[in-house]
């Protein structure tokens, strides 16, 4: 795998400001990817994160701050940006009449790839999201997670420096979603630097070497997936309650304990809350709810997951 170097900032966002009439949307962001590295870019929906990238990609200009991808300006430069760069949106952007191989051969002729180049690198892209014994069949036959592939493989076509993932996996079943990761993950081995959005938090934690996280269209966070986990001290204690009926008794009876804030999930019928007791808190928690006659399915003691700083940092996106 290419080696990441921190002393080469090869995206740039400088106190970046953007609104859509008189909603704000990005509030002096600002935040680096260094070569060779994977950042995730998590926040809720409507947080920033897709207007990021396609201020980065050139498809929409800032209202305040600057952005360089590569060391170019992308207000001043846009053309040589977009030669530096492969952008991949939320939907597979792919011509069903055609096959796979002709929608990779078609996007080498827009960029004026010579024939011979761009037959070699069609094979070698193929390859790379493992396609090539589908690749003369109608892109109408692909399933899902192929057309999310191959849209991929368009994105690579021109061997770019800089990759835009924008939600790459939403809507796939988790077997394909891991069968792009590794996609994602060989073509970082490639030489590729990668920003990616992202509103999986297993998704993240897997990929990114470092996360930046926004909210309400401000910076909340930044740091790899450790460094942010350890923001939540102690444990999380998790408590799936059989009634929830009796989820706010449980809630008010633990609170009042542990003084914590204690969040509820009305659908999975849970509370939990960070501790930094371990054991003893389950042991207290399960004596309590006992006492107070709440009947308990299931009680699990775990370390952080992204899952738990994100809605320590987000409020849950509400």
């Amino acid at each position: 795998m290419k080696v990441k170097n921190k002393d080469e900032v090869v995206v740039s966002l400088k106190n970046v400001d953007k609104s859509f009439g008189d909603k704000k949307v990005l509030d002096d962001v600002s935040f680096d990817v260094y070569s060779g590295e994977i950042l995730g870019l998590l926040g809720p929906n409507g947080a920033g994160k897709t207007t990021i990238v396609r201020i980065l990609s050139t498809l929409l200009k800032g209202d305040g701050g600057q952005t360089t991808v590569d060391g170019i300006d992308v207000d001043i430069s846009p053309a040589k940006v977009r030669e530096q760069i492969g952008f991949a949106g939320q939907f597979a952007a792919v011509d069903d009449i055609l096959t796979g191989r002709q929608n990779l051969d078609m996007i080498g002729r827009l960029y004026h790839m010579p024939k011979e180049l761009r037959l070699k690198r069609v094979n070698e892209v193929l390859k790379l999201i493992s396609l090539e014994k589908d690749a003369d069949r109608s892109v109408r036959t692909y399933s899902g997670g192929m057309r999310r592939r191959l849209d991929l493989g368009a994105s690579l076509i021109y061997t770019p420096k800089i990759l835009f993932l924008d939600e790459p996996t939403t809507g796939l079943d988790p077997k394909t979603r891991r069968d792009l990761w590794k996609t994602i993950r060989d073509m970082v081995a490639g030489g590729v630097t990668l920003l990616l959005t992202t509103q999986y938090l297993e998704e993240a934690d897997e990929l990114a070497d470092r996360i930046v996280v926004i909210d309400k269209g401000k910076l909340i966070a930044n740091g790899t997936p450790s460094e942010l986990k350890k923001k939540i001290r102690g444990d999380i204690l998790e408590v799936e309650i059989k009634d929830v009926k009796q989820l706010k008794k449980a809630q008010d009876v633990l609170k009042k304990q542990f003084g914590n804030k204690v969040d509820t999930d009305n659908e999975l019928r849970k509370v939990r809350f960070s501790t930094s007791n371990g054991i003893a808190d389950l042991e207290k928690t399960l004596e309590l709810l006992k006492k107070n006659g709440v009947r308990i399915e299931h009680i699990n003691l775990s370390q952080p997951t992204l899952d738990d700083v994100f809605l320590e940092l987000t409020g849950g996106g509400k």
